[in-house]
């Protein structure tokens, strides 16, 4: 076990810090024009045991792309948004939680995915007392993820993949019981090790399984 538990209360202390280590992180940017630009949103809520945690989701069997795989919420771009429009919109859509601009604590790094997107992953606070109201035609479960899930020491695990010379990223979580791959499992990685401990790292390097490329 982590011994950092102090800063998993979900409260002010660990809003400012997770905001101030975000800001301090040089994110990297991809410019090409060929990606379709999606955003996803790493949601940070008060768990039932009253502890900081993000929210991950799995798509129901019936969606035709990435059916029934864990998801943090997100989607394309529309016309005219930004990421960060994107990603607040999505979440409002996806779990019910509508949140204005003023709660987004910062951005990571783009991930490019296998299938030609270019994902912005985006830290929203929403803290204690957040109702989390899940539509089911684009939601079939959710998970509350507690940062000591996250700041396990098994947390990533690394994979030779099948046709690349970067290894797969997977991370397992207690909490799901599952084990979750990249680009979500890359995308929890890095605000780990940037929101959580304060480490700038990188992951646009790491590989997604064949099942997450379509």
């Amino acid at each position: 076990m982590i011994d950092q538990l102090k800063i998993y209360a979900c409260d002010e202390n660990l809003r400012v810090s997770l905001q101030e280590r975000l800001l301090a992180h040089d994110v990297s940017t991809f410019s090409a024009t060929s990606l379709r630009r999606a955003a996803v949103t790493l949601l940070i809520v008060e768990d039932s045991q009253g502890e900081a945690s993000i929210i991950l989701t799995r798509r129901p069997k019936t969606l035709r792309q990435h059916s029934g795989q864990y998801a943090l919420p997100g989607g394309k771009l529309e016309d005219s948004e930004n990421a960060i429009q994107a990603a607040l919109r999505e979440t409002h859509e996806e779990v019910g939680v509508e949140l204005d601009e003023s709660s987004v604590l910062g951005v990571m790094d783009d991930y490019q995915t296998r299938s030609g997107f270019c994902i912005t992953p985006v830290v929203v606070w929403s803290g204690p007392n957040t109702l989390l109201k899940p539509d089911p035609n684009e939601v079939a479960l959710v998970f509350h993820i507690p940062f000591w899930d996250l700041a396990s020491p098994d947390i990533p695990q690394l994979q030779d993949s099948v046709d690349s010379s970067h290894p797969v990223l997977s991370a397992p979580l207690q909490t799901v019981g599952h084990e979750v791959y990249a680009p979500t499992a890359a995308i929890m990685y890095q605000f780990r090790e940037i929101a959580i401990f304060g480490r700038s790292t990188r992951v646009a390097h790491f590989d997604q399984p064949n099942f997450a490329r379509k």
